[in-house]
């Protein structure tokens, strides 16, 4: 069995650390120059930047002091699951940020999207260096089914940020749609929680087992979201004519990343029974 050469990879990842801090701290100063805007998008790429860049150096301090090695955590998984998130957090600011705030005339939010870009690309290089591979020992989320969760809860997080209170309350089907949400999320978030706090080897009954048979109930469980929040969202309520990034695309968006982490889950499903059932034979 190889195991991970962590030693060789110290010196790129910290180098790769440091540009984070800058381009998050950079493009967090750019967007905060612009003024305030009262949009919980806005509200959210704000968090994003601000976020990454404390996590970053937060990351590179205690690794600088030695400090991580005496933590009561699993540095690995903690270190990849907060690279896998930052990318996705930043992917999803890139995104959401041009779209909702930034115009052609205004080169100072054109200039925080692109350091937002390139912060979302150097983290996304950390994942690729720090992922576990074949036949390598390493932390449960350096694995694919680790880094899954955290891409479910990273949906999910992007799903609650696009929900309107005022939509859902009026419906016992949206509200089951964000029930499924909200348990789904929760589950994940524990999982991650408790790999990091290296309290999973603790848990009495086979885990492994536990978590595939939780994948397929939340497969179910989104498979009902699919149909029931298009359905009561959209029936009898066309988009408005003057909608211009109104509540109507969030219903869209919640829609699309209901959809999206319905494929996580079979995806993170088909993973486990395989791992599970099929390789040990």
């Amino acid at each position: 069995m190889v195991t991970l050469n962590t030693q060789s990879l110290t010196v790129p990842v910290g180098i790769i650390r440091l540009f984070e801090f800058a381009l998050t701290l950079i493009t967090f100063s750019l967007v905060a120059s612009e003024g305030h805007n009262g949009s919980s998008f806005w509200a959210w790429c704000m968090f994003t930047w601000c976020f990454c860049c404390f996590m970053t150096l937060l990351v590179i301090t205690l690794e600088f002091t030695s400090l991580n090695g005496k933590l009561p955590i699993s540095w690995d998984d903690f270190t990849t699951a907060f690279a896998m998130l930052s990318t996705l957090m930043l992917l999803a600011a890139s995104v959401i940020y041009p779209t909702f705030f930034v115009h052609s005339s205004q080169p100072v939010r054109i200039a925080a999207t692109v350091t937002s870009c390139v912060g979302f690309s150097l983290y996304s290089a950390e994942v690729g260096l720090t992922r576990a591979r074949p036949g390598e020992i390493s932390g449960f989320l350096s694995t694919v089914p680790g880094l899954l969760k955290v891409l479910e809860a990273f949906v999910a997080c992007i799903i609650f940020i696009s929900l309107n209170s005022n939509i859902y309350s009026r419906s016992p089907g949206l509200q089951w749609c964000v029930a499924v949400y909200s348990i789904c999320f929760i589950v994940a978030l524990l999982i991650i929680i408790l790999t990091i706090g290296r309290l999973l080897s603790r848990i009495p009954f086979p885990l492994d087992k536990c978590l595939t048979g939780y994948n397929i109930l939340a497969v179910l469980m989104y498979l009902t979201a699919v149909v029931i929040w298009p359905f009561y969202s959209f029936r009898r309520n066309p988009r408005p004519p003057t909608c211009n990034h109104c509540f109507w695309d969030s219903l869209v968006v919640v829609s699309c990343m209901t959809c999206i982490n319905l494929i996580v889950y079979i995806v993170d499903t088909v993973y486990s029974v395989r791992l599970v059932f099929i390789s040990p034979a």
